[in-house]
């Protein structure tokens, strides 16, 4: 469970394990669900570019658009960014299983339940494998989220990052190096 402004870099924090951990295999195996369906086309491209080496294939999902276009690409989709909604209305056609979740993500889920969506989440929640990871980030973590993840998920771990800098001012930069490589570009960065 993160707490964290919005700006302060959740994406990447949920998207790195993510994109590090799963196999493109064409089921869908991580699930991100968003407010929003522009969250949802923002933490897609965003999944993209840095998984880019990997070929995940990233779906967006949400109303609005050709249902039957969602579907056909549901087939072989890896990771599903979607709104609770279009999610809640794939999972009634029977066009999106969720039997091989490992990574479930709740993004600004503040946002979510004050737009109304507790039920649909409470909901897909329920019909998520009960070993995955899930992971629940949001601006402020109030009394609904504190129930739904006693709910629905096992030795929760809350952190909360205070933010003292002004996100505008924050430049973030991702770098893909190999396991071994890594601690040596950290110290490098360090020493520059």
């Amino acid at each position: 469970i993160g707490e964290s402004a919005t700006g302060s870099g959740k994406t990447l924090v949920f998207a790195s394990p993510i994109i590090e951990k799963i196999k493109p295999n064409g089921k869908v195996q991580a699930l991100v669900l968003t407010p929003t369906r522009e969250l949802a086309e923002q933490v897609t491209q965003f999944i993209k570019k840095f998984a880019g080496y990997k070929k995940l294939n990233v779906l967006p999902v949400y109303g609005g658009v050709d249902i039957n276009r969602q579907i056909r690409g549901i087939s072989n989709a890896d990771i599903v960014v979607g709104t609770p909604g279009r999610i809640l209305d794939h999972l009634r056609r029977n066009t999106l299983s969720l039997r091989n979740i490992k990574f479930l993500v709740l993004d600004e889920v503040d946002r979510m339940f004050d737009m109304g969506f507790y039920p649909d989440v409470n909901t897909i929640l329920t019909q998520c494998p009960k070993d995955r990871q899930t992971m629940l980030f949001s601006a402020t973590i109030s009394q609904d989220i504190t129930l739904l993840s006693k709910n629905h998920t096992k030795n929760s771990v809350s952190v909360l990052a205070k933010s003292r800098v002004d996100p505008l001012k924050l430049k973030q930069i991702f770098y893909d190096v190999q396991s071994n490589m890594k601690f040596s570009l950290l110290v490098h960065l360090l020493s520059h």
